[in-house]
């Protein structure tokens, strides 16, 4: 072997420590945007808040990372990956330390804003840096690892989160970033190096552009976060979110194609394999976050499950997720990226069809085989739409384009989550209206029912019985509403995922593949 053989195999020893480290942090960010959802209530609890006030744990770090993550792309460059990225991961960390340390729930709203916006840095960053630091060869594993903590994260935050609150407390949802956001620092600081910074952006900065963003995305995000609970435009706050976003939209598109250096550039959506890639990506996000909501939903309302049984259902998504990552580095090196990501949508249309189908004693048994399919689907999906969306722009639009790519995926989540939550009450009162036709109390098979109850419970309740018997089939009629509404929404999943398919007829075989690095 020649020393430069030697020197070469240092280089990427050394790139492969950085990048992993960089797969950390942005797991931990994607993590914390659900790691608090299955804990709202000992926060509750620990905060001294109202269960209105206490959604703001969850909603200021989303408005916080939603407008961070497409600004990434000129800070990185501003600034160099290496110290933006490490600025992050360092402020991360400390933002985590404060919000355990919060002492009211003000506190707790800002520190999870420094959180949301700091950790809304690493996650871009780190799909850029994985184009710039290996080459076309070598670039299948490290999008397989990208793919796995975008998908991966969301699953296991929720059940990560019931686990630390039941079995230490909710100062731990926070405390759990500490020591691997320093090592994720230290790591990042001595081994990326992939290019250099640009102080003259600073210079330029388009400031009037970023103060439109912040309105748009941060108005939109919370429109999408508070509506379904408030009855969205019933309540004065969602109403004039809503048209301070459309000013705010309205001025940032304007902005964004007028100024000579815009904050966030759209350039990047002339690119049609981008374009299809980064919708196709908000489809994913819809499809991922949903799910990842909707099952423990089901699982905890209809079926009485705590967090930590929860948490045993949907690590099957996640394992599956991790057994599909050997597989989508073969199916790499034999099939075309749009035959992948088609087998990726096939299966969680799949998986959530076969959802759709559940019933009122539906169990892990009944959910092993939907969340399989769901798991390798989303991972498959992941893996192949970043390389579509990214792998045919110019290595100047890199940066750029992946914020404008992830935040696309969290734009998805968030509408979806909007979409299902107000479902949830359209669909489960035309539920209740049907099943209220057929269960009258005139219907012989109605009258026969409760004359049985009352048999079985009259010897202990008495003249209470009648009542008692009412009672219990107005909880049946809760629990099939309750089914049938889920049914619904799941193959509504189903469906977007499935005319998602059509879209990839229209993307571009990738004919180039990006440099191995990036320099200025």
């Amino acid at each position: 072997m020649t020393p430069d053989d030697a020197a070469e195999k240092a280089r990427q020893r050394l790139a492969w420590f950085g990048y992993l480290a960089m797969i950390f942090g942005n797991f931990m960010a994607i993590l914390d945007i659900q790691i608090v959802a299955s804990s709202i209530n000992q926060l509750q609890a620990g905060l001294a808040s109202s269960a209105d006030e206490i959604q703001w744990v969850q909603t200021s770090y989303l408005i916080a990372e939603v407008i961070a993550i497409p600004l990434s792309g000129y800070l990185s460059r501003m600034l160099s990956t290496r110290i933006y990225f490490v600025l992050s991961a360092v402020g991360f960390t400390l933002a985590s330390l404060a919000c355990a340390t919060a002492w009211n729930l003000e506190s707790m709203i800002v520190f999870r804003v420094i959180q949301g916006f700091l950790g809304g840095g690493m996650i871009p960053t780190t799909s850029a840096a994985m184009f710039m630091m290996f080459p076309p060869a070598k670039r299948v594993l490290p999008q397989i690892l990208f793919g796995m903590a975008a998908t991966l994260a969301p699953s296991l935050g929720p059940t990560v989160g019931g686990y630390l609150t039941e079995s230490f407390s909710w100062h731990w949802l926070f405390l759990i970033n500490v020591i691997p956001g320093i090592i994720v620092s230290v790591a990042v600081w001595n081994l990326v190096r992939i290019d250099k910074p640009m102080p003259e952006l600073l210079r330029i900065i388009d400031l009037k552009g970023l103060a439109f963003l912040a309105v748009f995305l941060g108005s939109l995000e919370f429109v999408l976060d508070e509506g379904p609970r408030n009855d969205w435009f019933n309540k004065d706050s969602v109403a004039i979110c809503a048209v301070t976003m459309t000013i705010g939209g309205v001025l940032f598109f304007w902005r964004a194609f007028t100024a000579e250096n815009p904050i966030v550039d759209l350039r990047a959506f002339r690119n049609r394999n981008f374009a299809i890639g980064a919708t196709l990506a908000m489809a994913i996000g819809l499809g991922l976050y949903t799910l990842v909501y909707l099952t423990p939903l089901f699982l905890g309302q209809v079926r009485g499950y705590n967090s930590l049984q929860i948490g045993r259902v949907m690590m099957v998504q996640g394992a599956a997720m991790f057994f599909t990552a050997p597989l989508a580095g073969r199916l790499s090196k034999i099939l075309d990226l749009r035959t992948i990501a088609a087998i990726g949508l096939v299966n969680v249309t799949l998986g959530s069809y076969l959802n759709a189908q559940l019933t009122d004693d539906w169990g892990p048994l009944q959910f092993a085989l939907p969340q399989v399919l769901r798991g390798s689907g989303f991972l498959l999906c992941m893996f192949s739409m970043t390389n579509i969306a990214l792998g045919t722009l110019p290595a100047n639009e890199l940066k750029n384009a992946s914020g404008l790519f992830n935040v696309m995926r969290n734009l998805g989540g968030a509408i979806g989550l909007a979409s299902v939550n107000s479902l949830i009450n359209s669909r489960s009162w035309l539920h209740w209206q049907m099943l209220a036709e057929t269960v009258r109390i005139d219907r012989a098979p109605v009258r026969e029912a409760l004359n049985g109850i009352g048999a079985l419970v009259r010897p202990e309740l008495g003249s209470a019985s009648a009542p008692a018997g009412l009672s219990l089939i107005a909880r049946q009629m809760q629990q099939q509403v309750a089914v049938m509404t889920f049914g619904d929404l799941f193959l509504l999943i189903a469906a977007v995922m499935l005319v998602s398919l059509c879209l990839l007829p229209l993307v571009q075989k990738p004919k180039a593949a990006l440099p191995a690095g990036l320099d200025h």
